[in-house]
């Protein structure tokens, strides 16, 4: 696989643009999303600027993951770099399945008590910037963070509750496929994402997308009916099966445990 793992703080500078370097994405105002999500933004895609929320729900495993790389795909193949902050199961091999282009991707999977330091120094210079948000996250750097990335144009994703997003998606149900009489594989799961925001976004959705699907997403009809064999955890012959990600979390295989507060990134090798 592509990339090379360092580990370290160090490697951070080598991330951050400097304000007069040009644009890698061509100055695009609005960075692009899969066709099926489009609906769900104001404008289309990830306004740079912008903070785009993705609330996690109960449990925490509701598709919110597989989520945020299909927004990430689009943005990445169109030569934008892209950064995960604080999701340690998160890892390349994920990345990759989703079609997000490893050589421009950073992850940052334990960013210890120094999280808002390293989310302001990754906007600073990375175009799209997805971070958990610890528990302790106070109101007034939640403000900041989502103020400098309006002065940055880089879009802020916050994994988790955040009050104020421009725009906060979800995933509200999800249903698995694949399944038959208690054998077969999971293949692909019928999400129901819904939005809803402040301005534009104001005036909640809701869509319906297939994810996985083919490809990467893929919105369903609205005469398209779940087969009897689709699956929310339990198959049809009624014993409990376990239900994975959409997304297997396979670490790389280069991977090396970084200290605390360390910094793992994915670049060119």
């Amino acid at each position: 696989m592509a990339g090379l793992m360092v580990v370290g703080s160090a490697a951070l500078a080598g991330l951050v643009r400097p304000a007069s370097a040009p644009d890698p994405a061509g100055g695009q105002r609005v960075l692009p999303v899969p066709p099926e999500l489009t609906g769900l933004l104001p404008s289309r895609g990830l306004r740079r600027g912008s903070t785009i929320a993705v609330a996690t729900g109960q449990p925490r495993r509701s598709g919110g993951t597989s989520l945020v790389l299909a927004l990430l795909a689009e943005a990445s193949r169109a030569g934008s770099w892209c950064a995960v902050v604080g999701v340690p199961t998160l890892g390349a091999g994920a990345a990759a399945e989703a079609g997000i282009v490893l050589d421009r991707l950073a992850l940052v999977p334990q960013p210890g008590p120094e999280w808002p330091t390293v989310v302001a120094a990754l906007i600073d210079g990375v175009d799209v910037v997805v971070a958990a948000v610890p528990a302790t996250v106070s109101a007034s750097v939640a403000n900041r963070l989502a103020a400098r990335a309006r002065q940055r144009g880089s879009v802020l994703v916050p994994y988790g509750r955040w009050d104020g997003a421009d725009v906060t998606l979800q995933v509200v149900r999800g249903v698995w496929e694949g399944l038959g009489q208690g054998r077969g594989r999971l293949r692909r799961r019928e999400v129901t994402v819904s939005a809803r925001g402040r301005g534009a976004a104001a005036r909640p959705k809701e869509i319906k997308v297939w994810l996985p699907g083919d490809g990467l997403t893929r919105i369903i009809p609205r005469s398209a009916a779940v087969p009897a064999a689709s699956v929310t955890g339990r198959s049809t012959a009624g014993r409990l099966r376990p239900v994975p990600p959409a997304f297997p979390t396979v670490p790389p295989a280069s991977a090396v445990p970084p200290d605390r507060g360390g910094l793992a990134v994915v670049g060119p090798g």
